[in-house]
C-alpha cells in the first residue's frame, strides 16, 4: 500500500505545504469528531444520575455546536488543499507526456499506438489523481480517526473491552493484503483492455469513411463489441475482488459490534464501566467501522493508481533512438546535400529498404524522384529527416553529418508535404501559418498563390477563416494537398520536399505550381518525387528507385535516351495524354 505513496513522493515534495495543512486539518477533525461519544455519555451519565439539568445540557450542547463549526471550516479547507492538488498533479503529468509525445522519434509511433497513448493521457492521468486527492484523504482519516477512536477507547473508557473488541481485526489485514496484490494486477489488465478499445474507436473514427465505402460498418461493430466485452470482463474481475472486500469488512466489524456487547454487557453488571461508557463505546466502535470500510476503498483506489502510474512510468521510461549529439549544430541549413547510403533496414524488418544510394544535390537546384510504389522514395526523405538513424553511411548538409546538427535546426531547415496530408481542424489561414504563426495575411496569400489555392479560398464564403473540419474533411484531395504546400512555403525552408503531394490534382494546376515554385526557390533546394513524369521532368537531375537502389539516374533527356524504366513510363503517359486529348 505504503509502496504506492512512494511514487508520489516527488509531487508530495512540491506540495509539502498544501498537504501538511490537509493533513492536519484532518487530524483536528478526527480529534473532535472522538470528543462527541464522550460528550453524549457523560449527557447519558448524568440523566441516570439525576444531575441532568438546562446549564448542563446547554454546556454539552454548545460544545457539539462549536466542534461542528470548527470541523466545517477545516473540512472546507483540506477539500481545497487535496482537491486542488489532484488536478494539479494530473495537470503536471499531462503536459510531461504531450511534451514527451512531442520528442519521440517514429519508431515510437510505430511501437504504440494512438489509442494507447490516448488512454495513457486520460484514463491512465485520472487513475493517478484519485490517488493524490482520495487516496490521501482516505488514508490520513482511516489512520487519524481510527487511531483516535482507538486511542479514546483504551484511555477513556476500558481497555481490556478495547482488546477484546479488536481481535477479528488481524483477520481484516490478511484479507486486505491478499486482495490488494490481486487487485493490482487484474487493474493493470483493464487498463490495458480500455487502451486496446479507445484504440479501435480512434481508428474508425477516423476512417469512418473507408468503412462506409466498403460496408464494413457491421463488421467493425462486431469487432468493437469484442473489444467492449473484453474491458467489461476484465473490469468484472477487478469487481468480483472489490465485492468481496466489504463484505468481509462489514463480517469483521459484526463480530467486534458482538464481542463489545458481550463483553460490555458483563462490565456493566460488575460496575467495571458505566451504561454511559458502553453507549460511548458502541459509537466508537460505529465510528470504527468507516476507517475499517475505508481501508476497502483505499485499496481499490492505490492499486488502481499504481497500476497506472506504472503504465504511465513505462512509456515514459521508452528512450528514442534519434538523439542530439554534444555540442551540435545550432545552425540554418544551407549548402549542398550529400547522400551517402550503403545500408537501411527498418526495424523489425528482415530486408534492407534501400541500398548503395549515393547523389549529390547542389544547393538551388532540383532533384526528381521516381519509381513504382515501394521503391523506396518515402524512405530517402526519412532518413534526410532523421526520422531514423539506424543506417550504414552518412547524410551530410554542407559537408556537416546531419546528425550533427540539432534537431530544431533539422526540422526548420527542411520542410516535407508527405503523401497523406494531414490539416488541423481550425481555419484555412491558421493551417498555412501553423509553421510561421506571425505572418500577416498578405504573406498568408502569397504563399496560397504560390500553391495555387487562393482561388479556391476566395471561392468559400468565409474565404481565409473557412473551417476545413477534422483533417480537412470539408476539402476535395487536391485542395488540402494545396494548403499543405502553402504551410510548406510559409516557413521558407532552405529544402523543401514534396512527396507526390501532387497526386491530386491535374496536370494543367501541377504545371502552375511547379513553375511558380521554380521562380519562386531559385536559390533553395527542391525534392519532388511522384508518378507522373511531367511532375519532375524539367528537375536538375533525376533518380529513378527500385526495390531500394538507384536504377537510372540523370536529366530527363538523358533519360529518355536510355531506353529504361524511365522512358517506358515517358512513353506511357505521353500516349494517355494524347487518348485522353483525343477523347474529348
Amino acid at each position: 500500500m505504503f509502496d504506492t505513496f512512494k511514487k508520489y513522493g516527488w509531487f508530495f515534495k512540491l506540495r509539502w505545504k498544501s498537504y501538511t495543512f490537509g493533513v492536519v486539518a484532518l487530524i483536528i477533525c478526527a480529534i473532535l469528531q472522538v470528543l462527541n461519544p464522550i460528550i453524549i455519555g457523560n449527557i447519558i451519565d448524568h440523566f441516570i444520575a439525576g444531575t441532568l439539568n438546562w446549564k448542563i445540557l446547554l454546556f454539552f450542547v454548545s460544545l457539539i455546536l462549536v466542534f461542528s463549526l470548527v470541523m466545517y471550516a477545516l473540512r472546507y479547507g483540506w477539500r481545497m488543499a487535496l482537491f486542488g492538488n489532484s488536478t494539479l498533479i494530473e495537470s503536471l503529468l499531462r503536459n510531461r507526456l504531450f511534451t514527451f509525445f512531442t520528442r519521440m522519434d517514429a519508431e515510437f509511433y510505430q511501437k504504440y499506438r494512438t489509442g494507447d497513448l490516448m488512454a495513457h493521457a486520460t484514463n491512465d492521468l485520472a487513475a493517478i489523481r484519485f490517488v493524490a486527492a482520495d487516496g490521501v484523504l482516505t488514508l490520513t482519516d482511516a489512520l487519524s480517526l481510527g487511531g483516535i477512536t482507538l486511542f479514546s477507547m483504551f484511555v477513556f473508557i476500558d481497555w481490556k473491552l478495547t482488546l477484546f473488541s479488536i481481535l477479528p481485526l488481524p483477520i481484516l489485514v490478511i484479507v486486505s493484503t491478499y486482495l490488494g496484490k490481486m487487485i493490482h494486477a487484474r487493474y493493470r489488465g483493464a487498463l490495458q483492455a480500455f487502451s486496446s478499445m479507445n484504440n479501435h474507436v480512434q481508428e474508425s473514427v477516423t476512417g469512418m469513411k473507408v468503412l462506409k465505402t466498403f460496408g464494413e460498418e457491421k463488421e467493425d461493430f462486431v469487432a468493437f463489441k469484442e473489444e467492449t466485452k473484453k474491458v467489461v470482463d476484465k473490469n468484472q474481475r477487478v469487481y468480483k475482488l472489490k465485492a468481496a472486500l466489504s463484505p468481509s469488512i462489514e463480517m469483521i466489524m459484526g463480530l467486534t459490534y458482538v464481542i463489545a456487547l458481550l463483553v460490555g454487557g458483563n462490565f456493566v453488571q460488575t460496575g467495571r464501566i458505566s451504561i454511559g461508557d458502553l453507549v460511548a463505546f458502541i459509537s466508537y466502535i460505529g465510528m470504527m467501522q468507516w476507517p475499517l470500510l475505508a481501508v476497502g476503498g483505499l485499496i481499490n483506489t492505490l492499486e488502481r493508481g499504481s497500476a497506472a502510474y506504472d503504465r504511465v512510468e513505462d512509456l515514459l521510461a521508452y528512450t528514442p533512438s534519434i538523439v542530439e549529439t554534444t555540442n551540435a549544430y545550432d545552425q540554418s541549413l544551407d549548402g549542398d546535400i550529400d547522400f551517402a547510403i550503403q545500408s537501411f533496414t527498418y526495424p523489425d524488418d528482415r530486408h534492407p529498404a534501400l541500398t548503395d544510394i549515393s547523389f549529390q544535390l547542389e544547393k538551388g537546384k532540383m532533384l526528381g524522384v521516381v519509381g513504382r510504389t515501394g521503391s523506396g522514395k518515402s524512405t530517402l526523405y526519412k532518413l534526410l529527416l532523421r526520422d531514423y538513424d539506424q543506417y550504414e553511411g552518412n547524410i551530410l548538409y554542407n559537408g556537416i553529418n546531419i546528425k550533427d546538427y540539432t534537431l530544431e535546426s533539422l526540422k526548420k531547415g527542411i520542410a516535407i508535404v508527405p503523401q497523406e496530408n494531414f490539416l488541423f481542424s481550425t481555419t484555412i489561414r491558421e493551417n498555412i501559418r501553423f509553421g510561421n504563426p506571425t505572418l500577416s495575411q498578405k504573406e498568408v496569400e502569397k504563399y496560397a498563390i504560390l500553391a495555387n489555392i487562393h482561388e479556391d479560398i476566395l471561392e468559400f464564403p468565409e474565404g481565409y477563416d473557412t473551417k476545413v473540419g477534422e483533417r480537412g474533411v470539408s476539402l476535395s484531395g487536391g485542395q488540402k494537398q494545396r494548403i499543405a504546400i502553402a504551410r510548406a512555403l510559409a516557413v521558407e525552408p532552405e529544402c523543401l520536399i514534396l512527396d507526390d503531394s501532387l497526386s491530386a490534382v491535374d496536370a494543367q494546376t501541377e504545371e502552375t505550381i511547379l513553375s511558380l515554385l521554380k521562380q519562386e526557390r531559385k536559390n533553395k533546394t527542391t525534392i519532388i518525387s511522384a508518378h507522373r513524369i511531367s511532375s519532375i521532368m524539367h528537375a536538375d537531375e533525376i533518380i529513378v528507385m527500385e526495390k531500394g537502389k538507384m536504377s537510372e539516374r540523370g536529366t530527363h533527356q538523358q533519360l529518355i535516351g536510355i531506353n529504361g524504366w524511365y522512358n517506358d513510363m515517358y512513353q506511357k503517359q505521353q500516349l494517355e495524354k494524347k487518348l485522353d486529348g483525343e477523347g474529348m
